[in-house]
């Protein structure tokens, strides 16, 4: 996916990727009040590569128990909350909260695009935090760091989203923020995270721009 962003964004939009289709859909994203900051908590992804292959054998495994009563599904986007809830009790505790993660997840991305759509930040950043808590705790890919930087973002006016982004276990965030709040969120997250870690992290403030193309001389 990192790939594929880098290569078709487009200025002032996010995209919306089928990971079945490749199909893309451009989503206006208001930049007019708000903007984009990103947060390194300088923790390495040392686990990100083998946990990242148990909770791909975990979510495979709720698809084959869950083919038992939705024979027609190839992949947990083909299944809806309601169909997960109904047959929940066929699953062991953590494959269901791995396949939890992974459908609500699915869920919120289509509802946010639609929030984007309409320019309601307020709506798509609570999806981003909702995001978040799902990641800590049903597909638990989180650490201490991000969880912190969340809670921090969390507690600041003009923040409207937070959440963890890329492989977890270390990273970044990613936060919706409005414009004139930057500066307190710079310094609330500064200022909280260096009490509780002892260190710094790097924050960078974005726009979505074009991705990349042919340049000649």
């Amino acid at each position: 996916m990192d790939q594929f962003a880098a290569t078709f964004s487009q200025a002032g939009s996010a995209m919306l990727l089928d990971c079945r289709s490749l199909e893309r859909t451009r989503i206006p994203f208001e930049t007019a009040e708000s903007t984009t900051v990103v947060v390194d908590s300088g923790v390495k992804h040392s686990l990100a590569s083998s946990e990242y292959n148990k909770r791909r054998e975990e979510c495979e495994d709720g698809v084959e128990r869950l083919k038992k009563h939705l024979p027609e599904i190839k992949a947990l986007r083909d299944v809806s909350i309601e169909e997960l809830e109904k047959y929940k009790s066929s699953l062991p505790d953590i494959v269901y909260r791995r396949c939890r993660h992974v459908v609500t997840e699915n869920d919120r991305t289509l509802r946010a695009a639609e929030f984007f759509k309409r320019h309601d930040l307020d709506a798509a950043g609570r999806l981003m935090f909702e995001s978040h808590q799902s990641l800590r705790d049903d597909y638990e890919v989180s650490c201490a760091e991000l969880d912190t930087l969340v809670d921090i973002a969390s507690s600041v006016e003009g923040t409207y989203g937070a959440r963890m982004t890329g492989g977890g276990f270390g990273g970044c965030t990613v936060n919706i923020v409005r414009k004139n709040a930057v500066g307190n969120l710079v310094e609330a997250i500064k200022k909280g995270y260096a009490a509780k870690f002892g260190n710094e992290p790097e924050i960078y403030q974005f726009q979505a721009a074009d991705g990349a193309s042919e340049v000649t001389a």
